[in-house]
């Protein structure tokens, strides 16, 4: 079982509004991995500590038509572990984030979502480290035009983050319809933080 780091990304700014504090072991990529680290806990963090019950999972959202807290936590969830299925195969590693496993259990259990978080979290500590930055990578989209793009294994990790941090943002909107109280930092971007120094109050989603 991997580690629970902490799951506030404000931690690694509070103490230095003007930036980040760096490692002197730190690389980008460790760096990227941190990040991905931090932000995957804070959906953790909200199954195991925060909901109480399987049926918030499945509320769907007043102002996100066709959203639920799963189908975000689930779809965000996807992203990292397409990467890391991509980056494990052979060369060339082709990569499709628009292959999607929709009414998976992660989206109805609350203990299914803590068994898939942890994995991911346990897969990335395993794979990143002994993959390169920028390890080449082949991504196809639809745009909606069919499109090939070439690509790296450090630009689409940290696109995972950011865009899983975009589904926090929506996550935050239908935990405030159900009452639920979230920390401060939750759903918003490393880059909003360490402009603010600590944490800031600050669609439907394609799930």
């Amino acid at each position: 079982m991997a580690d629970k780091a902490p799951s506030s990304l404000s931690t690694t700014v509070q103490n230095n509004p003007s930036g980040p504090s760096h490692d002197i072991n730190e690389t980008p990529l460790t760096q990227l991995l941190s990040v991905s680290k931090a932000v995957l806990n804070q959906a953790l963090d909200l199954v195991e500590t925060v909901l109480t019950s399987d049926e918030q999972l499945t509320v769907n959202s007043k102002y996100l038509p066709g959203s639920t807290i799963g189908k975000h936590l689930r779809h965000a969830r996807d992203h990292f572990s397409l990467l890391l299925d991509s980056v494990s195969s052979s060369r060339p590693h082709e990569l499709s984030y628009d292959t999607r496993l929709r009414n998976t259990p992660m989206e109805t259990k609350l203990a299914d979502a803590r068994v898939a978080l942890k994995d991911t979290i346990s897969k990335l500590e395993k794979i990143v480290p002994r993959t390169k930055l920028e390890e080449p990578m082949i991504l196809h989209a639809i745009t909606p035009h069919v499109q090939v793009l070439d690509t790296s294994f450090g630009r689409e990790l940290w696109f995972a983050s950011l865009h899983a941090v975009h589904h926090w943002s929506m996550v935050r909107v239908i935990a405030g319809e159900l009452n639920i109280k979230l920390q401060d930092d939750f759903g918003f971007a490393p880059s909003t933080l360490l402009y603010h120094g600590t944490s800031t109050p600050g669609t439907k989603a394609k799930i």
